[in-house]
């Protein structure tokens, strides 16, 4: 990752920062980017503690706004200085704000008491708990709701922090009473004054590595600083702590000589320390046994397909029997969990079409998500439309890769990324060279300017008994919600 130092602007994001005051001392809170995932989940914990909330985003719009304000949380929209005045007692920069922007540069200037996202919640929410921090490449925030789900339903109360919502009681954050606190551990950087990872700030004692592939190409220069970040991570866990990691994956096998900690292996092979075995898939789900030294095989019952669910569920079956859940407790906890929105999300079936809502977007999570859609519901014809939106999966070092991503689905609809004013257009993908990969791989495919332009497309292939899988990291434009209403009209 690069230094601050190495920045062109780096005299505005090295300055003095006033010292964090304990919590007895903050009354007033004031997020900007209030209205990311994490930053509204962040608001509604100092919320639940006490505070008076409030901040801004430049586009404040449902469902976290809605959410927010019937917290009683008010919203800015849009960015203005004047919105810091009077000066909150502590200010949370989120990490889409530049050195130059209107209300961090009035935070810096005015030398008014800032944090970033990771270090505010590490500062306020992390002391005195057990922190179990869930990392990787794919599926942390799946792994992450299930183990906060089996922690809730067995009684031990934990705080939470988790990138996504959990379906039922739509939770994304919680202060809890219990000792410990489960984090999605999220390997991007900090905020514009500190580019460490999240989650190295999140003080480890129980952590889970789920993959390592190259991701986040516009922070990280290459596999080996990616690599890096990881290793530094493993190596904050204590000796007395818990590090669970991929056993089937060598890259993340290898994370286990960088620690002194306890370290359990996990995954599909019999040669981990918790494997699977007797894997069989259902409409909807999958159930399989559970492998560990020490005790019965025992059955578990996952409402959620795909190999790489299977993993997940492996690595909180690890993490919970390590604190003491036991089996049966496990498996009830596991049997009763409603997954995330958005991954595999079922929105509906209109006419004959079943419409699933996804947030896959790296090439690996895309190709998993097909596959698993096309396990869960064999019978179907599975059209995949994607939606390339994150910084990295703009960038044309994945071309080639989804290109290869779309084999087992029927039917491809991507759809242009639009030009952000920081793009490189040297380095943007061009998702007409990757339709043209997918369909010299067999798979048909066309490449669309965006939402507008796809639906109709979509509409006039669909039949009844097709899966439509939307997947984005972004809203999509609304596509799902278009598509939804379209096939209601068609009805």
């Amino acid at each position: 990752m690069r230094r601050l130092e190495d920045f062109p602007d780096a005299h505005l994001r090295i300055f003095d920062r006033p010292a964090l005051p304990d919590a007895s001392d903050v009354r007033s809170v004031y997020l900007i980017g209030i209205c990311g995932k994490g930053m509204g989940a962040l608001a509604e914990l100092f919320a639940q503690a006490g505070n008076t909330v409030r901040g801004s985003d430049a586009a404040a719009y449902p469902p976290m706004r809605t959410r927010l304000e019937g917290l009683g949380i008010p919203i800015d929209e849009g960015y203005d200085a004047a919105h810091l005045d009077p000066a909150p007692d502590l200010v949370i920069v989120g990490n889409a704000c530049t050195p130059t922007h209107a209300e961090a540069t009035h935070a810096r200037e005015h030398r008014l008491v800032q944090a970033s996202f990771p270090e505010a919640l590490a500062h306020y929410f992390l002391k005195d708990r057990r922190p179990v921090v869930i990392a990787g490449t794919h599926g942390k925030t799946t792994t992450t709701g299930l183990a906060i789900h089996i922690f809730r339903e067995t009684g031990l109360d934990p705080g939470f922090l988790v990138g996504g919502v959990m379906a039922g009681d739509e939770a994304t954050s919680a202060v809890g009473s219990g000792s410990y606190f489960i984090i999605e551990g999220d390997e991007y950087d900090s905020a514009y004054f500190d580019k460490r990872p999240k989650m190295h700030l999140y003080q480890p004692q129980v952590a889970v590595v789920t993959s390592m592939e190259f991701d986040h190409a516009d922070i990280y220069d290459d596999w080996e600083d990616y690599q890096e970040a990881f290793q530094a991570f493993v190596r904050m866990i204590p000796e007395d702590g818990l590090l669970v990691l991929n056993g089937d994956d060598a890259g993340v096998r290898s994370l286990a000589g960088e620690t002194s900690a306890n370290v359990v292996f996990v995954g599909h092979d019999a040669d981990n320390d918790v494997s699977a075995s007797s894997a069989r898939i259902e409409e909807g789900g999958q159930r399989f046994e559970v492998v560990v030294d020490g005790y019965e095989p025992f059955e578990v019952i996952l409402p959620m397909g795909g190999a790489h669910n299977r993993f997940n569920a492996l690595a909180v079956i690890a993490v919970a029997l390590h604190e003491g859940i036991p089996p049966g407790e496990l498996a009830r906890g596991i049997a009763s969990f409603k997954g995330m929105k958005r991954r595999q999300e079922i929105r509906g079936e209109f006419g004959g079409v079943l419409v699933v809502d996804d947030f896959a977007h790296h090439p690996t999570a895309v190709a998993g998500t097909i596959q698993a859609v096309r396990e869960c519901w064999p019978g179907r014809r599975v059209i995949a439309v994607f939606e390339p939106r994150s910084n990295s999966s703009r960038r044309k070092l994945f071309e080639r890769p989804y290109g290869e991503a779309f084999d087992d689905a029927d039917l491809v609809f991507l759809s242009a990324p639009p030009l952000r004013h920081n793009d490189d257009p040297t380095d943007f993908l061009d998702p007409h060279i990757v339709a043209e990969t997918i369909r010299g791989r067999g798979t048909p495919a066309k490449a669309h300017e965006g939402a507008e332009a796809i639906l109709p497309a979509i509409l006039a292939q669909l039949m009844p008994n097709d899966l439509v899988l939307i997947m984005s990291n972004g809203s999509f434009d609304g596509l799902v919600d278009s598509l939804i209403s379209a096939l209601h009209q068609r009805q």
